[in-house]
């Protein structure tokens, strides 16, 4: 047992790797998954599955992962990563026959780690599409779904969980799932899992597994402090890197539009009537998505909108409809985006300033994945171009900075109430409040209200009816009934 003195604090053991990988999308594309140790009866299902030539990552990470080796990758979002790490685990359950005996619960022998439940749906329908037989060997464990339906399947025998740490964790202190037969590990979107504080359930739930499991780390940055933690996770890992990871990949054309606040939806519609393709637009609130995908509507688009508030349910239906193409727009806030993994996304659209370059880099990689050709936009106020110059700097990268038309029209907002005029001024003040109040659907409900007949205490009722203590039915002002306040992505 090593001593704990001043300078290993100062200075920690650096992470040992067996070998560094560097692999090109030239050196990829001049292999097949034929070409992988894998079963003919794999190769078979990848190719009827439509996937032939494998991405840089997938030809450096799946190779030493068949060996069994731990691996350590940073790759930009977009390029693959999921099947870097779903092969070498299918190949591997596939080698361990499950036992025959009826009635007998086979052990989870492979566990995934994500931050978002959306990404971990995403990655339990990858797994199903290569394996459609084994709808049953592999179970979803998150939050906003049924607990007793998870597990119901978990009593079933799965040999592969994927989860969120949240929900994993709650199951393992009640007792509801073993992981002590653990052989391969994946953490995926590490620095994100970090980033939404799940570090000490990731703790805690390793603290579950064999030592001599295999693990498969990913992130998107690979800094002192995401190293240092998961140091305690690999052994000697094969490190993986692919092109730059802290920066946009060059499919992705960066444009910059200088334009005020009260047009920048004209900025948007006029994008979205003149170019062609799917938009994801993001916004830096959860009311600002809701009003952005309201005026949308408004101007005749399909839009879908996710956020924190979201139920699971709508975020899945939103998400779907979006993949599918049934509504053109999808409005989210980075939060709720982090699980999106839909292929061909043509425009991302920074309709607010993102918090930092991490989140810029994040957003804009939902679009140019896989090689394809992206659009990412960003809207700027005039007093927010020192900001955009500043991302130039810290990415090393260059917009294309152009000028929004100065005639665009002008969004209408609530206008400010003249007191001076008691009559037109409580008339304003009453359409005001009109234009903020929803029903408990969410819908708007454009009709004047009507005071209480009621003399004592009453208020204005969205619904209808009286409201109680002069206070709307259903919830706050301005919120509609029934709705979570604080939902998040987190698995729990």
């Amino acid at each position: 047992m090593s001593t704990l003195t001043l300078d290993s604090i100062l200075n920690p053991e650096p992470l040992q790797v067996s070998r560094n990988i560097t692999a090109s999308s030239e050196e990829a594309s001049a292999i097949t998954f034929n070409d992988f140790q894998i079963s003919d009866s794999l190769k078979g299902r990848l190719r009827a599955a439509g996937f032939v030539t494998p991405t840089p990552v997938q030809a450096g990470a799946i190779p030493p992962a068949l060996e069994g080796d731990d691996i350590l990758a940073t790759a930009s979002t977009g390029t693959g990563k999921t099947l870097s790490f779903l092969i070498p685990m299918i190949e591997r359950l596939e080698e361990i026959s499950v036992p025959s005996t009826r009635g007998k619960k086979t052990p989870v022998l492979a566990l995934i780690l994500l931050p978002t439940r959306e990404l971990a749906m995403q990655v339990l329908e990858s797994f199903h599409k290569i394996c459609p037989t084994l709808k049953t060997d592999a179970v979803l464990v998150c939050g906003g779904l049924s607990e007793n339906t998870q597990m119901e399947q978990i009593s079933r025998g799965p040999r592969l969980i994927v989860a969120t740490p949240g929900r994993l964790e709650d199951f393992l202190r009640r007792k509801a799932v073993n992981l002590k037969d653990v052989d391969m590990l994946v953490l995926d979107e590490v620095d994100r899992m970090l980033d939404m504080g799940f570090l000490p359930a990731i703790k805690r739930i390793v603290a579950a597994l064999p030592k001599d499991r295999q693990t498969m780390c990913y992130s998107a940055t690979l800094d002192a402090n995401i190293r240092e933690i998961v140091k305690d996770y690999v052994q000697t890992p094969v490190r993986v890197e692919i092109g730059h990871t802290s920066r946009p990949v060059d499919s992705v054309e960066l444009r910059v539009y200088t334009v005020m606040q009260d047009q920048k939806l004209s900025q948007l519609d006029k994008m979205l009537n003149e170019e062609q393709g799917t938009y994801l637009v993001f916004s830096r609130t959860k009311h600002g998505a809701d009003r952005i995908g309201r005026k949308l509507e408004k101007l005749g688009h399909e839009v879908e909108i996710i956020h924190g508030d979201r139920s699971q349910s709508q975020r899945s239906a939103a998400l779907k409809s979006f993949a599918t193409g049934r509504s053109r727009i999808l409005v989210a806030t980075d939060v709720a985006a982090r699980g999106i993994d839909i292929s061909n996304i043509a425009h991302v659209v920074n309709y607010d300033l993102p918090n930092g370059s991490d989140d810029f880099v994040h957003r804009i990689g939902r679009t140019g994945r896989a090689g394809a050709k992206g659009v990412a936009s960003t809207f700027i106020t005039p007093l927010e171009k020192g900001d955009a110059r500043k991302l130039e700097r810290e990415l090393k990268i260059k917009f294309t900075w152009n000028e929004a038309d100065k005639n665009l029209a002008k969004e209408e907002r609530n206008k400010p109430i003249d007191l001076s005029k008691p009559a037109s001024g409580i008339n304003d003040l009453l359409q005001m409040e009109t234009r903020s109040w929803k029903n408990a659907d969410g819908s708007v409900n454009e009709s004047t209200p009507q005071r209480s007949r009621s003399g004592s205490g009453g208020g204005f009722n969205r619904s209808g009816g009286r409201s109680s203590g002069g206070r709307p039915q259903g919830g706050h002002a301005g919120r509609p009934a029934g709705r979570r306040t604080g939902g998040g992505t987190r698995g729990r």
